[in-house]
């Protein structure tokens, strides 16, 4: 018998000063069975910092064809590739054939930073890749908010970010590697 996702809810009040965007999203987030609660967290963060009325969190982990969250506008075309962790080269160049702007979020500093010296040089020429290093405690740090309900406040100021609710504040500073 295949496990099932679990399912949250999140209230989430977004002010984004960089972006001027300040709004609110009921979202629904599917956990996949082998994903963990700090990588579904830091979807729920990197969803607030590209919030966009038609900005979707998409099947992810159980499709490789869709990316963690996009952004597809009329006709199919896909504007916004967003992918977590440290996806291969051939997937990297597939998305950025597809989509306007492709971002990828890494977590995992350690790593990150191998992966990244393996594939910094093929994807050079892709100027509409983005790949943010996101601080290794940073999955930890948001797992403390995950309730299956969560009421949310997400801060967005001079490229840092202050997630929250009544009991917690989660503050990241994200770091530009391409």
């Amino acid at each position: 018998m295949a496990l099932k996702a679990t399912v949250y809810k999140a209230d989430l009040q977004i002010s984004d000063m960089d972006r001027n965007y300040y709004h609110n999203h009921a979202l629904t987030l599917a956990q996949h069975p082998s994903e963990t609660i700090e990588r579904m967290m830091i979807r729920l963060l990197v969803f607030a910092l590209h919030a966009h009325q038609d900005l979707a969190f998409t099947r992810g982990l159980s499709s490789s064809d869709e990316p963690d969250l996009w952004l597809k506008l009329p006709g199919d075309d896909i504007d916004l590739w967003i992918d977590l962790g440290q996806p291969d080269e051939k997937r990297l160049r597939k998305a950025c054939g597809r989509a306007r702007e492709v971002y990828i979020y890494t977590y995992d500093q350690r790593s990150a930073e191998v992966w990244w010296k393996q594939v910094n040089s093929k994807l050079d020429r892709f100027d509409n890749l983005h790949v943010i290093a996101l601080p290794g405690d940073t999955g930890v740090s948001l797992a403390q908010l995950a309730q299956r309900s969560m009421t949310l406040q997400c801060s967005i100021q001079d490229h840092e970010i202050w997630l929250g609710d009544d009991r917690h504040n989660v503050h990241v500073v994200p770091a530009i590697m391409k």
